[in-house]
C-alpha cells in the first residue's frame, strides 16, 4: 500500500485504522500507528521514502487496534491522560469491551501486551503543532488532531464510515450524549471546509455532513428503537442488543453481539437517567419502559 498525499507535508497510510503522517523538519509524527504483524515495518519504510525518520507517535485513544504496533516503532507515544491506562493495561482494554477479563481470542480485536505511553496531554494542547480536540464518547479521552494549515482533521473513532456501521449495527460508544456532541463539533469543522478523516473509513470533505448525519441518525434512531422494544415487555441487555442488530439487518455473531453490548448499555444508562426506563429483577436483570 502506498501513501496518499493530502496536503503540504501531510500523508495518509491506508488501513483500518488508517495512519496519518505529519512531516516536520525534525522528523515525522504518526497518528494512530495501528496494528498488524508487519505494519510497523511498512510505516518505517514509507516514512523513510519521505526523507525523514519517525520522531513521535500520537494516539486518538487507547484501543488496541490503534496502538498495538507502537512499541515496535522506536518513537515515544503520547495520548490524552484519560486514555493512558487503557493503553498500558491489556485488562483495562478488555474491561471496556467485555466488562471483565475476556475469553482468549473472543473479542473482535484482542491484544495481550502492554503499550507504554511516554507522555500525556490535555485537550487544547498542540503536540508537534497539531491541535488536540475533544471528541470523546467513543472512549473517555477520544481525541481528534487538527492541522490548521493543511485543513485536515484526523477524527479517530469519533465517527465511522457507513460500511462500518451497517456491518456492525451500532457505532461503538460509551456515552451517547458525548458521541453526539462530538458529531456536532465535527460538523463545525466540516462547514469550515476541513477534510475529515475517520480511522475506519475513507476521508470525506464535501460529503462529510451527510456522513456525520448518518452517524447521528443511527444514534437517535437507536434511542427510540430501544424504547419501542421495551414497550413490548422487560428485556435483558443481551436481548436488546440482539433485537437492534436484527432491526438493522446485521448478521449476528457472538463477537459482534458482545461488541454491541457496550453501546447498548450506554443507551440504557442514558434512558435510565432520563427516567424513561427502569430496572427489574425477573429471571435476570431486565429493563422496562416507564410510563409517561
Amino acid at each position: 500500500m502506498a501513501l496518499r498525499e493530502l496536503g503540504d507535508s501531510i500523508y495518509l497510510y491506508p488501513g483500518s485504522p488508517s495512519t496519518l503522517i505529519k512531516v516536520l523538519r525534525e522528523g515525522a509524527v504518526l497518528i494512530d500507528p495501528g496494528h498488524g504483524s508487519g505494519r510497523h515495518k511498512d510505516l518505517k519504510r514509507e516514512v523513510r521514502k519521505l526523507g525523514v525518520e519517525i520522531k513521535a507517535q500520537l494516539a486518538t485513544h487507547g484501543h488496541a487496534d490503534h496502538i498495538s504496533v507502537a512499541p515496535r516503532i522506536d518513537a515515544p507515544l503520547l495520548m490524552h491522560r484519560f486514555e493512558f491506562s487503557i493503553a498500558e493495561s491489556p485488562l483495562n482494554r478488555e474491561l471496556l469491551t467485555f466488562g471483565s477479563k475476556a475469553p482468549n481470542g473472543f473479542l473482535v480485536f484482542q491484544f495481550p501486551d502492554e503499550v507504554k505511553v511516554h507522555a500525556v496531554f490535555e485537550w487544547g494542547d498542540e503536540p508537534f503543532g497539531l491541535k488536540s480536540v475533544k471528541l470523546n464518547g467513543h472512549s473517555p479521552g477520544m481525541t481528534g488532531f487538527v492541522d490548521e494549515a493543511g485543513g485536515v482533521l484526523y477524527a479517530g473513532d469519533a465517527f465511522f464510515g457507513e460500511r462500518v456501521i451497517t456491518s456492525v449495527g451500532l457505532p461503538y460508544m460509551v456515552d451517547p450524549d458525548l458521541f453526539k456532541a462530538s458529531i456536532a463539533e465535527l460538523k463545525n469543522y466540516a462547514e469550515d471546509g476541513f477534510l475529515l478523516i475517520p480511522s475506519h473509513g475513507r476521508p470525506v470533505e464535501g460529503e462529510a455532513l451527510e456522513l456525520l448525519d448518518f452517524n447521528l441518525t443511527r444514534v437517535e434512531e437507536t434511542e427510540s428503537l430501544i424504547l419501542d422494544i421495551l414497550r413490548e415487555g422487560p428485556m435483558g441487555i443481551d436481548g436488546i442488543a440482539f433485537r437492534i442488530m436484527k432491526h438493522y439487518g446485521v448478521e449476528v455473531t457472538p463477537q459482534k453481539l458482545a461488541l454491541n453490548l457496550v453501546p447498548a448499555r450506554a443507551f440504557i444508562a442514558k434512558l435510565y437517567n432520563e427516567g424513561k426506563v427502569g430496572a427489574v429483577a425477573d429471571n435476570g436483570l431486565k429493563w422496562r419502559a416507564e410510563r409517561g
